[in-house]
C-alpha cells in the first residue's frame, strides 16, 4: 500500500519508518507565484486565484507540504500596526514589506490590538485560502499556513537592528514582546486548527545562528516557540521549524523548542545534526537552494541530494529531504523535478 504525501511526512514527523524519502520545499511563494503567473499584490485578495495556484503548483512540484501564504508573513505585523502609520511595500519581485516599524517600549506593546489581526483583509483572505486549499487537497498533501517565528515577529514589530541591541540592553522587554508574539500567534492559528488544519509553519530567520548566539536563542527564541508548539500539540497539530544560518552550536536546543521537525540551513552539517537529533526529533534540510538547485546542472543537483540523503537519511527515522531554506523564484523547474524525483523515487 502506498502512503500518500501527506501521511508519509506524518510519519517522518513521528519517526517512524516511511517507504521512500520524505521530501518539501520550505515556502515556495515566490517561485510558485512566478511560475503562476501572477503577483504577491494579486494574490492578497483574490482567494479563489491563491487557492487555484496552490492546488495546481502542488500537483506540479510535487512535495509532501503545502504552504499556503508563503511570502506574506509581514502581513500579521502590519495587521496590528496599519492604525499606527504601517503600510505595505509590494515589489516587482519578492515578498511584500512593511514600512515601519512600531513598537520601542513596553508601553507601546499595550497598544497592539490582537483582534485586528482578523480586520486585516490579506489576513483573511490568507486564512480563507488556507482552509479551501485544505479542503481540496488536505487529504492528499499536508496543508499548512506559514508565519514568521516570535523572535523574528517580535523584531519586524520593533526594527532588526534595535531588537538585536535590545538583547542586551532592554532584555526584558525582549521577553514581554516574544511571549506577546507566541500570543499573537496562537490567536492567529486557533479558528484554523479548529478547521481542521494540522500543521504551523515557522520561519524564525532572525534567530539565525548568524545573528543571535546560543545564549541568547535559549533565553529569547526557544520560550515563545515551546509556548507555541506546546500549544499546537494540545490541540493535536504539528509545529514546523525553519532557522536560517548556521545553528550547529546549539544543536540540543531544538529538542527543547517542542516543535515537530526542524528544517537545517545549508550551512549546518547535517552529519552532525543526525548525530545530535536522530531518535530524538525529526529533521530536515539540506540542500543549498542557490549554489545548488539555481546554479548547477541536474546531474549535480541529483548528486547533492543522494549526498545528503546517504548521510542523514539512511537510517529513515525522521528525516526529510528540503532545500537550506526558501528557493529563489528564478530555479529552473527541471532542477526542481529533480530534487523531488531522487526523494520520491527513493526506496526504503
Amino acid at each position: 500500500m502506498t502512503m500518500t504525501p501527506r501521511e508519509t511526512i506524518l510519519k517522518a514527523f513521528a519517526m517512524q519508518p516511511t517507504e521512500r524519502v520524505p521530501v518539501t520545499l520550505f515556502g515556495g511563494g515566490m517561485w510558485s507565484i512566478k511560475d503562476y503567473g501572477t503577483t504577491f499584490e494579486e494574490l492578497s485578495t483574490n482567494v479563489d486565484k491563491n487557492v487555484e495556484m496552490c492546488v495546481a503548483e502542488a500537483e506540479k512540484i510535487r512535495s509532501d507540504i503545502v504552504y499556503v501564504g508563503s511570502g506574506f508573513n509581514n502581513f500579521h505585523a502590519i495587521a496590528l500596526g496599519r492604525k499606527l502609520g504601517v503600510g505595505v511595500k509590494f515589489r516587482e519581485i519578492g515578498a511584500p514589506d512593511m514600512t515601519a516599524h512600531v513598537v520601542s517600549s513596553e508601553e507601546d506593546i499595550a497598544k497592539l490590538d490582537m483582534e485586528d489581526l482578523f480586520r486585516d483583509p490579506v489576513v483573511l483572505s490568507v486564512m480563507d485560502a488556507t482552509r479551501k486549499v485544505r479542503q481540496k487537497i488536505g487529504d492528499k498533501y499536508l496543508v499548512t499556513m506559514t508565519c514568521w517565528g516570535p523572535f523574528t515577529l517580535a523584531a519586524r514589530f520593533v526594527g532588526e537592528e534595535t531588537f538585536m541591541k535590545a538583547t542586551f540592553k532592554k532584555p526584558a522587554f525582549v521577553e514581554k514582546m516574544v511571549d506577546f508574539c507566541a500570543d499573537l500567534l496562537i490567536k492567529l492559528y486557533e479558528p484554523l486548527v479548529k478547521d481542521g488544519v494540522e500543521a504551523l509553519s515557522i520561519a524564525d530567520p532572525t534567530a539565525s545562528g548568524d545573528l543571535i548566539n546560543a545564549k541568547q536563542m535559549a533565553r529569547f527564541a526557544v520560550p515563545p516557540l515551546k509556548k507555541l508548539s506546546d500549544w499546537a500539540r494540545s490541540k493535536g497539530a504539528h509545529t514546523i521549524l525553519h532557522i536560517c544560518g548556521n545553528t550547529a552550536d546549539r544543536l540540543d536546543l531544538f529538542p527543547q523548542t517542542g516543535c515537530s521537525t526542524i528544517f537545517f540551513d545549508q550551512k549546518v552539517d547535517i552529519a552532525k545534526a543526525r548525530e545530535a537529533l536522530l531518535g530524538k526529533m525529526s529533521f530536515g534540510g539540506n540542500v543549498a537552494p542557490v549554489h545548488v538547485l539555481l546554479n548547477k546542472t541536474e546531474a549535480e543537483v541529483e548528486a547533492a541530494c543522494r549526498e545528503v540523503i546517504d548521510v542523514a537519511g539512511k537510517d529513515n527515522r525522521g528525516f526529510i529531504l528540503v532545500p537550506g531554506c526558501d528557493i529563489p523564484p528564478t530555479i529552473t523547474f527541471e532542477n526542481l523535478k529533480k530534487f523531488h524525483d531522487v526523494a520520491l523515487n527513493w526506496k526504503y
